[in-house]
C-alpha cells in the first residue's frame, strides 16, 4: 500500500500508475483534510467485484434455502 499527496501524485503519475497496474500496488491520494481517494487496478477491482458477487450470491441462497424451509 502506498501514500502519497496529491502534489506528488501529480508530479509521478506514470510512475504511480505502473506500481499499481504492474506490481498491484494499492495507493492512496491524500488531498485534503480528512480527504484521500484510493486506486487501484482493474485486476484487482475486478477480482474484489467477483469475491463480492460470489458472497451475495451465497448469501441469498441461503436465505432463499432458508425460506422454503419454513
Amino acid at each position: 500500500m502506498i501514500n502519497t499527496t496529491l502534489l506528488n501524485f501529480s508530479r509521478n503519475i506514470i510512475r504511480y500508475f505502473e506500481k499499481v497496474t504492474e506490481k498491484r500496488e494499492t495507493l492512496i491520494i491524500n488531498w485534503g483534510k480528512d480527504k484521500s481517494v484510493v486506486i487501484i487496478s482493474l485486476d484487482e477491482y475486478n477480482s474484489l467485484f467477483a469475491s463480492k458477487f460470489k458472497q451475495t450470491s451465497a448469501i441469498k441462497k441461503l436465505d432463499l434455502e432458508s425460506q422454503t424451509e419454513k
